[in-house]
């Protein structure tokens, strides 16, 4: 009796030891196998992969949309910025990348699509045909005439913070002539020399709306800040007072008729529609009064540009 209660209690033991290992193990088998242990699990595995699977394919294609949205935003934004900032570069940017467009095969048809239906801003003007020079010349010139009633009014306005009685009635009556379509005799404008030399028309007197406008007349940009302004209409300036001096020097009879318009063209007036001879008498105006002046003096020659060229020979329209 004790015996078998021993041995009964070994079995039970054992059993116990054993049993649950082989039930452990053989569940694991079946659970390889897809038959039992963990098959809910591996059921739901496919459900939960699907979403992991599809989901990133989603977003990754909302994500690549919203970069290539933000990238050509930025990248008008910033083409605009060259092309009011920077006209210049900008011109020689786009000539560049329109080269590096150009290496790969057939899209050079593309470049030559785009610079015959965009002329004025892709090619240079000695590219454009006598017609395309005629037109886009006038199209510039509007653009920087706009601006000529703005600065009459900017020097009506200071002239009654000119101390001198006399230099006050002198620069009322020549923008009255101007307003009234007269064009200026040269001793008009070169009797006002001392009121553009110190405050307040000196080059470093003048306020931020006026010289805005001045960079207008003189086809530059007028986004930047007004101390940069200021030392570009200095620069550009000097620039022309040099070449006129040395132009004064040579004489303009050794210029041919489109080194005079050109000439013309760039201190203000537009040539285009002008007969040479009318043209070398206006420069020789121009030349006049440049060289009449002194470094001191030079903000006078910058609003010359408007003074002279306003209504000669009924240009004005």
């Amino acid at each position: 009796m004790a015996l078998s209660r021993v041995c009964w209690a070994r079995s039970a033991v054992w059993g116990s030891a054993v049993t649950p290992g082989h039930f452990v193990t053989r569940r694991l088998q079946l659970g390889r196998s897809g038959l039992a242990w963990g098959a809910p699990r591996l059921f739901d595995l496919p459900c939960r992969s699907s979403k992991l699977h599809l989901s990133p394919k989603a977003d990754v294609k909302n994500l690549m949309s919203y970069v290539v949205t933000k990238t050509k935003a930025i990248n008008g934004k910033y083409h605009r910025f060259l092309g009011r900032h920077f006209p210049r570069f900008y011109v020689l940017y786009t000539i560049f990348m329109k080269g590096i467009i150009s290496i790969p095969p057939f899209a050079n048809y593309l470049v030559f699509l785009l610079m015959y239906l965009f002329p004025r801003q892709l090619l240079i003007r000695h590219f454009w045909t006598p017609k395309q020079q005629t037109d886009f010349l006038d199209i510039y010139h509007a653009f920087r005439k706009q601006s000529h009633p703005e600065i009459i009014s900017y020097l009506e306005k200071v002239i009654p913070f000119i101390s001198d009685a006399g230099l006050r009635w002198r620069l009322t009556d020549l923008c009255t002539k101007i307003q009234r379509g007269t064009h200026p005799a040269i001793h008009d404008i070169l009797a006002l020399r001392e009121c553009f030399s110190n405050h307040p028309l000196g080059m470093n007197q003048l306020q931020a709306l006026h010289v805005k406008a001045l960079s207008r007349a003189m086809l530059l940009t007028s986004y930047l800040p007004p101390p940069l302004l200021r030392h570009r209409l200095k620069t550009h300036t000097t620039v022309i007072h040099q070449l006129d001096k040395a132009l004064a020097k040579l004489g303009i009879g050794q210029l041919t008729a489109q080194e005079v318009k050109s000439a013309c063209y760039l201190r203000g007036l537009n040539s285009t529609h002008i007969g040479e001879d009318r043209c070398r008498t206006w420069l020789g105006e121009w030349l006049q009064i440049s060289c009449s002046l002194k470094e001191a003096e030079l903000s006078l020659l910058l609003h010359n540009v408007v003074l002279l060229s306003t209504n000669y020979l009924g240009t004005r329209r």
